[in-house]
């Protein structure tokens, strides 16, 4: 009788304590409030390697002991993706060297890349005088899968260098030369031994192995088979890192979703995509596009709305900071996706910090901020009531 009551009594305490819970416990998000998470679809074996590198993207601090520096930016991928969104200019970075028809000239002084931070024993790097110089903060890793699917043709019917539309948005591929490491794409084109490179913000890597590779080597100091130079002294070291690692990590950041709208019935939300429209911001922040042949089978020949058309845009003298990579001129920026941008500031401590570099801590400050190819676009949003300019910023929050 007495082992039945204690039973009884242990069964009420841990239903009470349940019960409890449930009603202390914060709610789980909804998927439409998280940037990270798979996209749907992937077969099991698929979702093993999503994991893998899910593991080594968030997880994976390097040491000393693991090859960490000798000078670095971060120890950790996510340290600088919180969440798998964009970053905050307290773990930013800068990019420098001089823009020449020769390339960058401060390659020997420790470029494009200043490393600010270093193992014992080592000093950080200080940047050459005389140099120019361009502070950035990380974006969003969301959805880079479906952005990496689409087809060389589709950026090229999408430019307009000469704007033979007379629109005043001239945007254009940025034709780079690539290592020798990236597979290229299915049909993809060439000029000159150049093709079209898409990632960063200057859009200079042609692929997610050569942003990824290259984001090791220059912001954490390891080496790969990839970029086997050493960042301190120049010389190519053995790899740190094995190559499964970094096509995991690869793996990752093609797979994991696009970002969800929110709240994109509401009467304010739609009046302010008609607005956005209206105003020609869609002119480069292109809402719909298309991926072609994806070795993933569930990125092939998919629409997505990501809003970018990944092409190289003159952003006018406010936004030149004598900077450049590439082809692209010191002006010139290439498009960013706003899927995702209602969420950013869940990734960068409450607050916005947008743009570049995050120098706008709001919607209407970066909107403001527009230059060059922009400009028309901006004036025509200061014309507009305080009602419809509320109802536009709304849009973007939906995205």
């Amino acid at each position: 009788m007495k082992l039945n009551f204690i039973v009884l009594l242990l069964t009420v305490i841990s239903v009470l304590s349940i019960i409890s819970c449930e009603k202390t416990m914060s709610p789980l998000p909804e998927e439409n409030e998280l940037l990270d998470g798979p996209i749907e679809g992937l077969s099991i074996e698929e979702q093993i390697q999503f994991l893998k590198g899910d593991e080594f993207f968030n997880d994976d601090v390097f040491t000393v002991e693991k090859g960490l520096g000798p000078i670095f930016n971060a120890n950790v991928c996510a340290s600088c993706h919180a969440g798998d969104g964009k970053g905050h200019p307290f773990v930013g970075f800068t990019r420098f060297g001089q823009p020449d028809t020769l390339g960058n000239q401060f390659l020997n002084f420790g470029g494009p890349q200043l490393q600010n931070k270093a193992i014992p024993g080592y000093q950080p790097e200080q940047l050459p005088t005389e140099t120019t110089f361009t502070r950035l903060i990380a974006p969003a890793v969301t959805g880079l899968g479906f952005l990496d699917a689409v087809s060389d043709a589709d950026l090229i019917a999408l430019s307009d260098a000469d704007d033979a539309d007379g629109d005043g948005i001239s945007g254009r591929p940025h034709w780079k030369k690539i290592p020798d490491y990236v597979q290229r794409r299915p049909n993809s084109i060439t000029q000159n031994g150049r093709y079209i490179t898409r990632f960063g913000k200057k859009g200079a890597a042609y692929d997610l192995l050569q942003q990824t590779s290259e984001a090791y080597n220059q912001d954490i100091g390891i080496t790969s088979i990839f970029e086997p130079l050493d960042t301190y002294s120049g010389l190519e070291f053995d790899p740190e890192i094995n190559a499964q690692t970094i096509h995991d990590v690869v793996f990752y950041l093609k797979t994991l979703k696009a970002p969800f709208r929110r709240n994109e019935t509401e009467p304010d939300v739609l009046a302010g995509e008609q607005l956005f429209s209206q105003i020609n911001c869609a002119g480069c922040h292109l809402p719909t596009m298309q991926t072609g042949y994806s070795p993933i089978d569930i990125l092939s020949n998919k629409a997505f709305f990501p809003y970018t058309d990944l092409l190289l845009h003159d952003m006018g003298p406010g936004l030149d900071d004598g900077y450049t990579e590439g082809k692209a001129l010191t002006s010139e920026w290439k498009t960013p996706a706003l899927w995702g941008l209602g969420l950013s500031k869940n990734s960068q401590g409450g607050t916005y910090f947008l743009l570049h570099d995050g120098r706008a801590t709001s919607l209407e400050e970066a909107i403001l901020l527009h230059g060059g190819e922009a400009e028309q676009s901006k004036n025509s949003y200061l014309q507009r009531s305080e009602t419809e300019k509320q109802q536009l910023i709304k849009f973007l929050e939906s995205l």
